[in-house]
């Protein structure tokens, strides 16, 4: 016979002097535990790490939305300055490892802005993540500046790929340290040289990171900043040496390209879903005879306008490099390509200038280059050598494929700095060598209509990077098997 005892609810008497006894233990609980988190951040101070060494370790409040961390800086030999944030609570047993955009050169520049998505540590610490970033080997005053790059070998090859590892190999050593237990899965994103940077933890690293995230990678660097830029830098000078489409007139050329391209795709809603449908004909905005420049082209201004679209060809017209600057970009050219009247932006030039003179050959030329220096018909050869030390665009991803690993791939068709054509390139060639459906398996590639080079600023519709979540789309991959349809938040 079996029998069942209920306990019986018995009301417990509080008296003031026990309520206080509760609160008190309830704050000396708290205060044990904010202790044993500070004592076991502090001790990474004093971790020995090979070929690394911790400088800093401390606990870093709750704020906004972002939890409690132990916040660590490292350097790994010779000098990649590596940051650690490792949550107080709840981590969920991974890593979250992020990259860095341009020449990188700062630490942890991504989560100076608030709510950013790209190359920022905010969003996976946000989910309980470790995270981890590094300046990819060197410190520059911008991300323009490459000045750390001349006659130094070894900070181009930290640059070019072994900050990733390096950075994951003490991130790891970290996470083991503070949580007496390894993660279990790690994830890379990055956009840009980010991107770049993705693409390239799938080919040198194609075990270490289980998902990635790949977002409008600058994956031939060579082709597109030594090359490509300085073809749109040339492009746009005249003799004397002068801008030939000066700021001032992108709206009015994005107004007639929308005019023109916007219906290509069967519907009127200010977006260019694909820019290869559109050929656009500026031939009716020609200046005559007497017209202001303001509400015309002159010759000379859509001479370059026709050799931006077509991208770069040497003497024979040989295409060098694959498209050029995708129409419904130009509500962004300010940014990257003409500047604003009164000044700043057109960073192409910038890029173009400082990779040439520290970067892009295997002997710098130094501070005196120019992009107008560039050879179309000499200069390709010689970027080989460094070619091979910073482009991630190899199709061949066999061994990444093969671990089982996912990747989605992102980019924006108007994206008028690392143009979109060559992401799309890569692709097919990935198709090529390793079979469309078994590509299929582990990588998937969204291409995002109206949207700026890493979403950095806000398109139509107002679409930029706080519109997508990569993240949980690659998570929910990762977990269900299912291939993501889309990268977009809920509307």
């Amino acid at each position: 016979m079996s029998m069942q005892t209920e306990v019986s609810k018995v009301p417990v008497l509080l008296t003031p002097g026990s309520v206080l006894s509760a609160l008190l233990l309830g704050v000396f609980a708290q205060g044990a535990a904010h202790a044993d988190s500070t004592d076991r951040c502090e001790a990474l101070r004093h971790e020995v790490v090979d070929a690394a060494y911790v400088t800093s370790a401390r606990i870093v409040p709750a704020s906004d939305d972002l939890p409690a961390y132990c916040e660590v800086r490292a350097t790994a030999l010779p000098a990649i300055s590596i940051e650690v944030r490792l949550p107080v609570e709840n981590w969920n047993g991974m890593l979250y490892q992020t990259g860095c955009g341009g020449f990188c050169g700062v630490l942890g520049r991504a989560d100076k802005s608030k709510g950013a998505f790209i190359n920022a540590m905010g969003p996976g610490l946000r989910k309980g993540y470790a995270t981890a970033t590094s300046d990819s080997g060197h410190h520059g005053l911008s991300v323009i500046d490459a000045g750390w790059a001349h006659h130094n070998p070894h900070a181009e090859r930290d640059w070019g790929w072994r900050s990733i590892g390096e950075t994951n190999r003490v991130a790891s050593a970290l996470v083991s340290a503070y949580y007496d237990d390894s993660a279990q899965r790690n994830i890379f994103q990055g956009c840009s040289t980010g991107g770049r940077m993705a693409n390239m933890a799938a080919l040198k690293y194609p075990d270490m990171f289980q998902g990635i995230i790949s977002g409008a990678p600058a994956m031939d660097y060579t082709g597109l900043v030594a090359l490509s830029m300085a073809w749109i830098t040339q492009a746009n000078t005249d003799e004397d040496g002068s801008p030939i489409l000066e700021p001032g007139k992108e709206k009015l050329i994005g107004d007639e390209v929308m005019r023109q391209c916007d219906v290509k795709d069967g519907k009127e809603d200010g977006l260019i879903d694909d820019p290869r449908r559109c050929e656009t004909d500026l031939s009716d905005m020609a200046c005559d005879a007497g017209d202001g420049d303001e509400t015309c082209l002159t010759e000379a201004e859509l001479e370059v306008i026709d050799k931006w679209r077509k991208g770069p060809v040497n003497a024979a017209g040989e295409s060098l490099f694959p498209g050029g600057i995708p129409e419904g970009s130009e509500p962004f050219w300010w940014l990257w390509l003409t500047g604003k009247p009164e000044g700043g932006g057109k960073l192409v030039p910038a890029f173009a200038k400082n990779f040439g003179a520290y970067m892009a050959f295997a002997e710098d030329p130094g501070p005196e280059y120019s992009p107008l220096d560039f050879d179309f018909e000499n200069d390709p050869p010689r970027l080989e050598t460094m070619a091979a030390v910073y482009n991630a665009d190899d199709p061949d991803i066999s061994a990444f494929l093969k671990t089982g690993g996912k990747m989605i791939v992102w980019h924006g068709w108007a994206d008028a700095i690392v143009p979109p054509f060559k992401t799309l390139e890569w692709y097919e060639q990935a198709a090529a060598v390793s079979g469309e459906d078994i590509l299929a398996e582990s990588v998937q590639l969204f291409m995002i209509p109206g949207m700026d080079h890493c979403g950095l600023l806000p398109g139509p519709g107002g679409i930029d990077q706080s519109r997508i979540d990569p993240l949980t789309a690659l998570e929910r991959w990762m977990e269900t098997g299912q291939r993501p349809t889309t990268i977009m938040k809920p509307e």
